[in-house]
């Protein structure tokens, strides 16, 4: 066993002289630079070891850099304050003085864990393996000058600097009590069976940081950890709390050990991405906080910052970003000042023989100056004033519980020293070899009030200490939110945690750039009408996706098309049958086309009721009677599609509209051109020499050709209606779905395809119209007719582009056909029938044979004489007229023919 023993002392020493040459029995008291030969020592009977980041992380190869004011040096200090109470304290240990052994951890693990073996070194001296020596003059040889064995480690800072720790310490069992470290990893005893801690692991912090989210409504959050146990299992707690209680996470960072500038800008950068995510859950260490509030400096919306205790309330985490700090919502270890270490710190004054080596180092870092017996970098610094005093000084958040660690380590040491010395006061060979295990034990099982100093407010003297059974300390939190004061900045206590939330939220301010809490919610509540589309990779967030008009929810996730002419109801669940829409009678759309169809047909049943009482009248034959009555029928059919058109659609009444549209003008168009044409050939084949047979000029010749020219429309019906069977459709409106509007199944290009050969009839009629513009006055039909003309073209052409220009809106659409076609048909029966019902009603005496006296032309008489022949013997050949009808021009005074007539080629 003894050889053992040795053996282990061997490679321990080898391990560290291999490493950093931890264990060389005397080391210097070095009052410069942190580095891995400087610590701190006082000497007393038990000696409790100590670690705290002195100094922050180095850089470059560097194991430590810049010196760490307050969580350094303040809480060393608290270490050493508690140790000077106590011994002076009689009843605590009485006779016993504590000593301590205080390393630098410069913040990093493997750092830590190689300044660790100087407590395995000094521990291995407690055994003794030279029994059976004995020197010359008999006695046993004893071994001198080793440095004392570490009883227990107060420390330390860092989870993961803890965690590496705990597992050295606990091959010597080494009881090791934290004052910060809150990794719940560290509660597992198979692992960690020598830990204890006086602050709470951060589950407890973790359910707090939760409870805060659920009261502002919070549901979307991102979250940033350091690199190690303190964050990463922090964070996870968080996790574990946070979906428990349906609050997602939008955007998860960590942040490295070895992280840069570079690094926290790519942090904030992907945390602005979620731009849902006003809040963000920071489990990260103190000297990360201050990094990544200033890579967050340029956001135009600022975070909510939820922090835990890596934050708090330190000064040091927002200097010089305290406005990007602004409205953070911090959670801090409760705990109070010890006013009597407050006294004792701001006393301290520089000293070469200080116990204390980095204490120079802060007084000249403090106050940028120089001691004359140290070596500063920076040689132009102003000597240091020996009248400086601490009189700024701000105590850090975990002075309680440092001071706490060193208290429970003495009180299980009196509990074991009354169990082992049996002495009322001192040391004894029991205490001095005193079982780790035991020590553990005792530690966990000390209760005892936090009266440190009679100097310490009644509301901490009532504070109890007390371990649980995983060797945690209780869950006590306060809560503060860092808020602009007048003109300047405070963390401002909001609430506190203790097994559940209190929160004054009244208190609460945000950043004074948000205005008002802002919401941080992954997706807000789906609407009625909006269906929740699940974001692949994030079952915590959802896009709200309104549905279409005339779609319906199958369920919170899906909508449905409730297909044509359906629309969803009310509550979206169902969908129902939209009722059909048509132009109806009583709607004003109606009745102003009805009206005015109406005045029509009544107005040409006046015409043909006067032309049939005035049937054999001159005027009424003169105007090709068989080709007005039809003309006249034709204008009746243009007013009667006015009511085919307006009526309700079915395959009756859309039929009629595609054959009766086209065939009624075509009946008026083919009356007028064959009455034109007519004229035209007339006058076309007669010469001043020479009188020509014209042929087909008959009334029968005149009613077959526009028998045959109206057949042309009447087939091209027909087949289209074989080709597109008549029918109804249910169309929506334009731009709108919620109605549907029934009409004919009628293409608007078959409709104006129907159409072309009425318009060509019209383009020849015109035609004709022009050309016979110049015959007498006798004959002045042809100008009616070629006004007729004329403005039936610009009603067309008025027509057809607003047709097609107002698909938006049937009704409007289908009056424009109305009245365009009753126009055309009123141009008509104005223009041809009007003077002649004028003259039969208010001027009979004009409706006789000879009414007027023209001079016209020797070719005009020949023809005047060859009309008559044909009217009084309704035959075309002049050769089988009869000399008496042939009658030449009289002779007048002026040597010209002069003939009695009026409308002569009218006459039949």
């Amino acid at each position: 066993m003894e050889k053992q023993l040795v053996l282990i002392v061997f490679l321990v020493s080898v391990l560290g002289a291999g490493s950093v040459g931890l264990f060389r029995y005397h080391r210097a008291i070095l009052p410069g630079k942190g580095g891995q030969d400087t610590y701190a020592e006082l000497k007393g009977d038990l000696t409790i070891g100590g670690l705290f980041p002195v100094h922050n992380k180095g850089h470059g190869g560097k194991p430590c850099g810049k010196l760490n004011s307050d969580r350094g040096i303040q809480r060393m200090e608290a270490m050493l304050y508690a140790i000077k109470e106590i011994n002076s304290n009689t009843s605590l240990l009485p006779g016993i003085k504590l000593g301590a052994h205080i390393l630098d951890t410069c913040a990093r693990d493997t750092y830590a864990l190689e300044q660790s073996l100087e407590f395995v070194r000094n521990s291995l001296t407690n055994i003794d393996i030279y029994n059976g020596y004995y020197c010359d003059d008999g006695s046993q040889a004893k071994i001198t000058n080793l440095p004392a064995a570490v009883t227990a480690v107060v420390g330390a800072s860092d989870s993961s600097v803890s965690g590496q720790v705990a597992n050295l310490l606990r091959l010597f069992r080494i009881p090791q009590v934290s004052y910060a470290s809150t990794s719940a990893k560290l509660s597992d005893k198979t692992r960690f069976d020598y830990f204890a801690r006086t602050v709470p692991p951060d589950t407890f912090q973790a359910k707090a940081m939760v409870e805060i989210i659920q009261i502002f409504n919070w549901t979307y959050v991102s979250t940033v950890a350091s690199e190690g146990d303190y964050g990463e299992m922090g964070i996870d707690m968080f996790k574990k709390e946070a979906l428990a209680r349906n609050i997602c996470i939008a955007a998860e960072e960590t942040i490295p050990n070895s992280a840069n500038d570079g690094t926290f800008d790519l942090i904030v950068e992907r945390l602005r991405e979620k731009s849902n995510a006003k809040v963000v859950v920071l489990f990260i260490k103190g000297s990360d906080v201050p990094k990544l509030l200033s890579a967050a400096k340029n956001l135009t919306d600022p975070f909510v910052w939820i922090a835990s205790d890596g934050w708090g309330d330190q000064e040091a985490a927002v200097k010089n970003v305290k406005d990007v700090a602004e409205g953070a919502i911090t959670i801090e270890l409760s705990s109070k000042p010890i006013r009597a270490f407050n006294k004792y710190f701001k006393n301290l004054t520089p000293d070469l023989k200080a116990r204390n080596p980095w204490f120079n180092e802060y007084w000249e870092d403090k106050f940028l100056c120089r001691l004359p017996y140290t070596k500063r970098e920076n040689s132009s610094f102003p000597v240091c004033d020996i009248g400086l005093t601490n009189k700024k000084f701000e105590p850090e958040s975990k002075i309680q519980f440092v001071v706490d660690a060193v208290y429970a380590i003495a009180y299980a040491l009196d509990k074991m020293r009354k169990e082992v010395c049996g002495t009322p006061s001192g040391m004894c060979d029991g205490l001095r070899n005193l079982d780790g295990a035991s020590l553990y034990k005792a530690i966990l099982n000390v209760t005892f009030q936090g009266e440190y100093n009679g100097d310490v407010p009644s509301d901490v003297a009532s504070r109890q200490v007390q371990f649980d059974e995983r060797g945690d300390g209780m869950g006590r939190y306060d809560i503060y939110n860092f808020q602009r004061v007048n003109s300047g900045w405070k963390y401002v206590p909001v609430g506190h945690w203790l097994e559940s939330l209190y929160l004054d939220e009244t208190k609460i301010q945000v950043n004074s750039r948000l205005g008002s809490l802002p919401e941080s919610r992954c997706s807000a509540p789906c609407r009625p009408n909006e269906a929740k589309i699940v974001q692949q990779g994030d079952n915590c967030c959802w896009i709200c996706k309104p549905c279409q008009p005339r779609q319906y929810l199958i369920d919170e996730h899906t909508c449905e098309d409730c297909g044509f002419a359906r629309w969803p109801t009310f509550d979206l669940k169902s969908c129902y049958d939209l009722p059909e829409k048509y132009l109806q009678p009583n709607e004003v759309w109606a009745l102003v086309p009805m009206i005015i169809a109406l005045l029509g047909i009544m107005m040409t049943g006046a015409v043909i009721a006067v032309f049939m009482k005035y049937n054999d009248t001159p005027i009424v034959k003169a105007s090709s009677r068989e080709l007005s009555y039809m003309l006249l029928g034709g204008l009746v059919m243009c007013f009667v599609m006015t009511f085919v058109i307006i009526a309700k659609p079915s395959i009756g009444t859309c039929a009629l509209v595609r054959l009766g549209l086209g065939l009624s003008f075509t009946v008026c168009y083919t009356a007028l051109l064959t009455k034109t044409n007519r004229i035209y050939r007339i006058f076309t084949r007669q010469t001043s020499t020479n009188v020509q047979k014209v042929n087909y000029i008959s009334p029968i010749s005149q009613l077959l050709i526009c028998t045959a020219l109206i057949s042309v429309q009447a087939v091209g019906v027909v087949v289209w209606l074989a080709v597109e069977p008549p029918d109804t459709q249910l169309v929506y409106p334009f731009g709108r779905q919620d109605q549907v509007i029934l009409k004919c199944k009628i293409k608007d290009k078959s409709l104006m395809m129907s159409l072309v050969y009425v318009m060509l009839l019209i383009i020849v009629c015109t035609i004709y119209a022009f050309k016979t513009r110049k015959v007498p006055d006798n004959f002045n039909e042809t100008k009616y007719i070629g006004f007729t003309m004329y403005t039936t073209c610009i009603v067309w052409l008025a027509f057809v582009p607003i047709y097609f220009g107002t698909q938006t809106d049937h009704r409007i659409q289908t009056t424009t056909m109305c009245i365009a076609v009753s126009i055309s048909a009123f141009v008509a029966l104005g223009c041809l029938f009007a003077p002649k019902v004028y003259i039969i009603l208010f001027q009979p005496e004009k409706n006789v044979r000879s009414m007027n006296r023209q001079k016209p032309s020797f070719k005009t008489a020949v023809m005047f004489a060859k009309e008559r022949h044909m009217a009084d013997t309704d035959e075309l050949d002049p050769k089988n007229a009869k000399d008496s009808d042939l009658r030449g021009p009289e002779r007048t005074g002026t040597g010209e023919a002069s003939v009695e007539c009026h409308h002569p080629i009218e006459k039949q």
